[in-house]
């Protein structure tokens, strides 16, 4: 059995390991039966920015055969389907029959499964919670050999420790998810553009009481009394009596649906202090000051699925996705995190701030607070002291990384910045007493399963 060499989105890390893709839970519950001592852990469309989806040495189980739906209650609002569909098909079944999924990350090139390991947020988790929150059941082929149908009633501790536990309690085979009804494939959305950081945190905070979707462009490299400034964007679902009288007769019709090319591998070098200010310029000049438009949902949810393959623009060094939370009354250490960012000169092309509701699982990454998101070119050694540094600031304010999007974070940071980590190790230990799930990241912050 050859190995396959994989990494994340991000590029960075490679390690090899044997893939397998299996055709149904019979032959997971088989492979898990018979693991290799490197262990066994799921792996989707690769949309993971670090090693969450590697196994070195072990078994990575592709789930993307997995990709049957089996039933959609339009009466009822429910969809049922196996892990390895992705979040596209699901959309294009359930958008133009008037059903939304209840919540989407920044990509809809994400499997069902995937969204469960993950407990995926998206720009309305201050009214609508994680992914998770939506489960009704989903079925797990635990590494223990028996096949158990979770739900919120009947196995809530199993549930939140599979939702939000990156593959490691065992593979989730199938899932039932209530949806949102939508009226229309369009979203209203209102957009600002603000001075500074002041500016942005106040009116996100007003936004939140007024819309469903939150979100806000950050200019990590401005200064002075341009210092955080943003593009801050609301959003909710447009009725048929909002849109332009052209599209009121197909209303659920989809469009900007379609990726560009694959962007093409870039030198590393391109993307660079002068390049990423240049482009943040242009970004917050063409930004209207504030204005209300009618645009595409694709458009307002998933604007990096325009061009394929985006992550190229980094260059074959890659990139790091540098995602963390800090609790709301501890803005004084996103300001100081944005201030240590800056005088880097690390260069941001893409920085995102949203604002959270309630925490939910044990190792769910959302909890009430501000998150901040930023795309960073790997391969600068210059870079990992300030992150190191950031985490340090994080911690000490109660906040936390996404597992998720790392692939760097220090080991002994996990358990202050998951504070319910030994509570998830307890469940996590019954589904897997003999340790059979493992991964790369796992094995980077062994204080997830205790074991190398």
């Amino acid at each position: 059995m050859a190995g396959r060499l994989l990494t994340g989105w991000g590029g960075t890390a490679p390690t090899r390991a044997h893939v397998l893709s299996p055709a149904d839970g019979g032959a997971i519950a088989d492979v898990l039966g018979g693991a290799p001592p490197r262990g066994v852990i799921p792996r989707g469309l690769g949309r993971s920015y670090g090693d969450a989806a590697q196994n070195a040495g072990g078994i990575v189980l592709d789930t993307t055969r997995l990709r049957d739906i089996h039933e959609f209650d339009p009466a009822n609002g429910l969809v049922t389907a196996d892990a390895g569909v992705s979040l596209d098909r699901l959309l294009a079944v359930l958008v133009p029959s008037g059903w939304f999924l209840p919540v989407v990350p920044g990509t809809r090139h994400v499997t069902l499964g995937g969204a469960i390991a993950a407990d995926v947020h998206g720009k309305n988790h201050h009214r609508d919670g994680t992914f998770g929150r939506h489960v009704r059941s989903a079925v797990l082929e635990a590494p223990g050999g028996e096949r158990i149908v979770l739900t919120p009633d009947g196995s809530p501790d199993e549930l939140w420790a599979t939702t939000g536990g990156m593959g490691l309690t065992g593979v989730v085979t199938r899932a039932t998810i209530a949806l949102t009804p939508i009226a229309t494939s369009w979203i209203a959305e209102t957009t600002r553009r603000t001075a500074d950081l002041d500016e942005t945190l106040e009116h996100m905070s007003a936004g939140d009481r007024h819309h469903q979707y939150t979100v806000a462009w950050i200019d990590c490299l401005a200064r002075g009394r341009r210092f955080g400034r943003s593009v801050a964007m609301w959003g909710d679902h447009a009725t048929v009596d909002e849109l332009p009288a052209r599209h009121r007769a197909d209303p659920l019709a989809r469009r900007d649906r379609r990726a560009l090319a694959s962007a093409p591998w870039l030198p590393s070098g391109l993307v660079r202090h002068e390049t990423v200010a240049a482009f943040n310029e242009l970004y917050f000049r063409r930004a209207p000051r504030s204005a209300r438009r009618i645009v595409p949902l694709d458009r307002f949810f998933f604007p990096l699925d325009a061009l394929d393959r985006w992550n190229r623009l980094y260059g074959r060094a890659g990139l790091l996705q540098y995602q963390v939370v800090v609790p709301f009354g501890r803005e004084d250490t996103l300001r100081t995190a944005l201030e240590v960012l800056n005088r880097s000169g690390a260069p941001a092309l893409l920085a995102v701030l949203k604002r959270f509701g309630p925490e939910h699982g044990p190792l769910s990454f959302p909890m009430p607070g501000w998150t901040l998101a930023m795309d960073l070119p790997a391969g600068r050694p210059a870079l990992a002291p300030v992150l190191d540094r950031l985490d340090e600031l994080v911690a000490e304010a109660g906040g936390r990384v996404y597992l998720a999007k790392d692939s760097r974070l220090r080991p002994d940071l996990l358990p202050a910045m998951y504070p319910r980590l030994a509570a998830w190790r307890r469940v996590r230990e019954a589904l897997d007493p003999d340790g059979v799930m493992r991964s790369d990241l796992a094995r980077r912050l062994p204080a997830l399963i205790g074991r190398g």
